[in-house]
């Protein structure tokens, strides 16, 4: 375990503390090397339910899932009840007191705002008691709304996954109206008022199942490229099976098709694609999904690398990394490493039937691949698996972990620890 006051001192001796008004945002946090396998000591535990996602602003980490109470590192700290949503200190794991919004329902996306804020969305109906369908700003000195993005509100269903560059917050789920206009599932907000930009229409349609669903969206760090997935067919009328990249400079639904995706997995998961993050850089994404068991030319169970600014019709990943058979929820790319998080138990296993096949690694839990070849590297901390990471968050100073189960790295990590650059 690392000590926190230890810790601290390291990284402010080599000028790594978070600037105060630096946002950590997914594909945007590049490491020069693999995190350490021994997670930092000072992290709170979220005492119950599940961690969805996790959004970072200067020195404050915030928290979003479904659970309802937290608590700090340390024999002696006492449980502190939470409603969906917390924060705390990134250097030593204080929970920020007045930051307390009683949420009425999961918080299934976060994304840090501009002036102390964090954009919360979900599937909730009320924030302190007042209506607040499914999206939020609130402000963490004192967890209340911000009045003026009150614009925001679903017609219905919830958010999943959301991203704000600049003046914009980008928004994902299964819902069929959102800040005033209709839209499916897909939408780009003014991240002042809330409200829907007129100029921004492109929407999924034809649902693998169901309702037409964005699992996961982001923008990567040069802003030219929006990556969706979901339970979806088509993007902006065009075919995408699943997957899709639109080009934020021309407003359009950009050159690159892929048909990877396009292939059935088992009848209970008719739609399997679930993360996805950019580079650092940009030039490149993973994706990762659920699936089941299934026939080795599927991607099914994977971690798969695309490149940003390839362009055709049939487009082919990279580099493939099966599990042989278990679910991956969530990934983070620095550069330095690909890391995917699920209920797996291995890894390098594309002949694994819910068994490991030759050459298979185990990896309960978490993994780190070579982001230019896939493999699993040697990292390998272990964790509960559950059912699995539900969020990942690279800084500077390392990457947080959620999930739904109580150890990570053969420590006990309320569903959220930390591991620290070596």
């Amino acid at each position: 375990m690392r000590d926190s006051r230890a810790l601290t001192a390291t990284l402010a001796a080599g000028g790594l503390l978070l600037a105060a008004t630096a946002p950590a945002t997914a594909g945007t946090t590049g490491h020069r090397r693999v995190v350490s396998a021994d997670p930092v000591d000072w992290t709170p535990h979220v005492l119950d339910g599940i961690v969805h996602s996790i959004a970072m602003a200067g020195n404050t980490v915030i928290v979003g899932g479904s659970f309802s109470a937290v608590q700090e590192a340390g024999a002696d700290a006492r449980p502190l009840p939470r409603h969906n949503l917390f924060a705390f200190d990134a250097r030593t794991g204080r929970i920020v007191k007045d930051f307390d919004p009683h949420v009425a329902g999961p918080v299934l996306a976060l994304a840090a705002g501009e002036n102390g804020t964090v954009y919360a969305g979900g599937a909730f109906g009320l924030v302190n008691g007042d209506t607040q369908r499914g999206l939020a700003r609130l402000r963490l000195d004192n967890g209340e709304t911000v009045g003026s993005f009150g614009g925001a509100a679903l017609r219905d269903g919830a958010v999943y996954t959301m991203a704000r560059r600049g003046r914009h917050l980008y928004v994902g789920g299964d819902f069929t109206g959102v800040g005033g206009a209709a839209r499916t599932a897909l939408a780009r907000l003014d991240a002042e008022t809330g409200r829907a930009d007129p100029s921004f229409t492109i929407q999924p349609a034809i649902p693998r199942y169901g309702r037409v669903k964005v699992y996961s969206l982001a923008v990567n760090s040069r802003g030219d490229r929006l990556a969706v997935d979901g339970a979806f067919m088509e993007l902006g009328g065009l075919r995408r099976p699943q997957l899709g990249l639109i080009d934020l400079r021309r407003g359009k639904v950009a050159p690159w098709k892929s048909e990877a995706y396009a292939p059935e997995c088992k009848e209970t998961f008719p739609s399997y694609v679930r993360g996805l993050d950019f580079s650092p850089d940009g030039k490149y994404f993973v994706v990762v999904t659920t699936g089941g068991v299934h026939g080795k030319n599927t991607l099914c169970d994977t971690a798969a690398r695309f490149e940003t600014y390839k362009t055709g019709s049939r487009i082919k990943p990279t580099w493939v990394n099966h599990t042989g058979g278990d679910s991956l929820y969530s990934v983070a790319v620095t550069g330095a490493a690909v890391y995917v998080g699920g209920h797996q138990r291995w890894m390098n296993n594309p002949r694994g039937r819910d068994s490991a096949g030759p050459g298979a690694v185990s990896r309960p839990g978490i993994a780190a691949l070579d982001s230019r070849t896939g493999r699993a590297l040697r990292w390998n901390p272990t964790r509960e698996r559950g059912v699995g990471v539900r969020a990942f968050l690279a800084h500077r100073n390392g990457l947080f972990v959620g999930s739904d189960t109580t150890e990570l790295g053969r420590e006990r990590h309320g569903r959220i620890g930390m591991f620290p650059m070596k």
